[in-house]
């Protein structure tokens, strides 16, 4: 998956109040709905790059490289009061003198703000870390992947380090005002992410990846110049990045841990069904019931089980569905001996798949991506395998980050699926097309929806057998055990959060389910105790790009060209599911007609 960062990655202004109110009120030259509605755009992406500096850096604006995101309650009330005038402003546009594409630019930033002030109005900075991102992991990464070409940059990054001991202690803040009101981590959460932490804290401050960058720096910048700003750098990471991570650490492990819910769903907490929903409609882009996505789990879940049945029978194994997985999991010919082995297994399945892309798709990213293992100090609490997209601007492609920790816990039958979902067709074709879209505004190019790239990406997976990518029988079932792994996901995220399920509960239901190693299942129920409502993106989200699929097939008969829908579905960028289902109708309307 793509990593996204927690609702509490929030913004810092650089501007006073009055230059900010200022720039946020209507221009005065826009006499039609086209020119107002671009005022807004234009306003509302420059108060992102202002308020976001780590998204501007990685969309190719450096002049905030600086800086790290401000969460204070300040920041927070202004960028409510600042939204709001953005969504009034919207409002005032006439959207029927506004073409097709304004109608859709317009109505998805609309979108943008509204679930951008809910979540700041529910407070959720409260809680700014879960088992797969946190404010500290934005942090360290904020300058991976830019180019550092001269003195500036290395000055910018110097700069930058030095923001760590404030937005720590911002978040430390946010997070006790999450003690006082109840608003917390579950124990067991909190006591898998802290050792993470702790593993930042360095007696060396060489040894700190924020080091890398100085390790070898370009030759263009003298030797003395270049002497002197490692000395810089690496008294920055002593003096202020160490004991940031130090006091986030001791926090964590003493009064955070000692503060940390004993229970596990949202809904448990103060506020929770709103937040509960909340999270549904944000990942999900609908609005359901947390009862009826369990329901559509089980479904699923029946059916894929009775798929998989089929497939261990005609395999030829004589045993048990239990006995099958307990097979996969045990056999020493499914697992890579070296991390090596299994990075060059994963990159051979990458460049098959790249050969068979263009019977597919007629429209190809530029955009190259490579294989990547996860950073050692993050792999062992980590999931099995994400997508890092690539810097505009940037010295790198996007990233397949896989995980080479726990080589006994990462099946290589699983790797087609795997490499589908994370790099191509899934999250680095579809991210890569969006960052190079062109007439489009830039926050459209660099928006993610999780409803969106979660469903394509699982989609990827089930593509992969009409390309001829599962070539045995346990890839076949590997591939079906990830999609049971999330369909799974739509009983066990509502079952924690909704339904009072216990963490053994949630185990032993997506063990018993399907062929993920202990490790994994571990890892990834308590991703969904940590993260509510992130997970039912994958299938909602497959679900409705199948049945968006189905309903094309159906009514375009012989006119259907795979080629052609899987463009309609990448050409906008990432939209709302239901944003997503008007544009595949308007797409087979016009087919009709030619």
């Amino acid at each position: 998956m793509k990593p996204k960062r927690p609702f509490a990655y929030y913004l810092k202004s650089l501007a006073g109040s009055i230059l900010a109110t200022s720039l946020l009120m209507p221009a005065a030259w826009a006499a039609t709905a086209t020119e107002e509605l671009q005022g807004v755009i234009g306003d509302h992406w420059q108060y992102t790059l202002r308020e976001d500096p780590i998204t501007a850096g990685r969309v190719g604006v450096s002049k905030y490289n600086r800086e790290l995101p401000g969460v204070s309650a300040e920041d927070r009330q202004r960028r409510i009061e600042a939204e709001q005038v953005f969504i009034r402003r919207l409002e005032a546009i006439d959207r029927s003198e506004l073409s097709p594409s304004d109608r859709v630019n317009s109505e998805l930033l609309a979108w943008v703000l509204a679930s951008s002030v809910e979540a700041e109005e529910l407070f959720l900075d409260r809680i700014p870390l879960n088992t797969f991102s946190s404010f500290y992991a934005s942090a360290l990464e904020a300058n991976s992947g830019l180019a550092m070409r001269n003195v500036t940059d290395y000055e910018d990054y110097i700069a930058r380090i030095g923001e760590f001991g404030r937005y720590f202690d911002e978040n430390i803040a946010n997070m006790r005002e999450g003690i006082r009101t109840g608003f917390v981590l579950p124990e067991i959460v909190v006591q898998g992410i802290a050792p993470t932490v702790r593993a930042q804290v360095y007696n060396d401050p060489g040894k700190s990846s924020l080091y890398k960058p100085f390790v070898e720096m370009p030759q263009s910048i003298a030797p003395d110049i270049q002497k002197r700003l490692r000395k810089q750098g690496r008294v920055v990471i002593e003096k202020v990045a160490l004991p940031a991570f130090e006091r986030v650490a001791d926090f964590l492990e003493k009064e955070y841990l000692k503060a940390a819910s004993k229970t596990l769903g949202a809904e448990q907490m103060p506020g929770g069904s709103g937040y509960y929903r909340h999270n549904i409609r944000y990942y999900v882009t609908l609005d359901l019931d947390p009862a009826e996505i369990h329901r559509t789990g089980l479904a699923e879940v029946k059916r894929i089980r009775a798929e998989m049945k089929a497939l261990i029978k005609e395999s030829g194994f004589k045993g048990s569905f239990t006995e099958f997985t307990q097979f996969l999991r045990t056999d020493p010919q499914f697992y890579a001996e070296t991390p090596e082995q299994l990075l060059k297994e994963t990159a051979y399945i990458s460049k098959r798949i790249d050969y068979v892309l263009p019977e597919f798709f007629n429209l190809l990213p530029r955009t190259p991506y490579g294989v990547v293992p996860v950073p050692n100090e993050i792999a062992p609490n980590y999931t099995t395998a994400s997508y890092n997209p690539a810097a505009i601007g940037g010295n790198r492609g996007g990233a397949y980050w896989l995980n080479t920790h726990g080589l006994d816990q990462r099946p290589l039958y699983e790797l087609p699926a795997l490499t589908l979902h994370e790099a191509v067709p899934g999250h680095h074709l579809q991210n890569a097309l969006s960052q190079e879209l062109e007439d489009v505004p830039d926050f459209r190019r660099n928006l993610y929806l999780s409803a969106y790239g979660e469903g394509w990406a699982l989609y990827s997976e089930r593509l992969g057998k009409e390309m001829g990518l599962y070539t045995t029988p346990y890839e076949h079932f590997g591939r079906l055990s990830y999609e049971m792994w999330r369909a799974a996901r739509l009983v066990i995220d509502t079952g924690i959060h909704s339904q009072g399920w216990t963490r053994q509960q949630a185990l032993n239901f997506l063990s018993s389910n399907t062929s993920l190693s202990p490790a994994n299942v571990r890892a990834e129920v308590d991703r969904y105790i940590s993260w509510p409502g992130q997970a039912l993106s994958y299938k909602m989200g497959e679900i409705k790009i199948r049945q968006l699929r189905a309903q094309a097939e159906k009514e375009l008969g012989n006119q259907f060209d795979l080629r052609a829908f899987h463009n309609a579905l990448l050409s906008n960028g990432a939209l709302p599911l239901p944003m997503l289902e008007e544009q595949i109708q308007r797409y087979i309307e016009e087919q009709k007609s030619t």
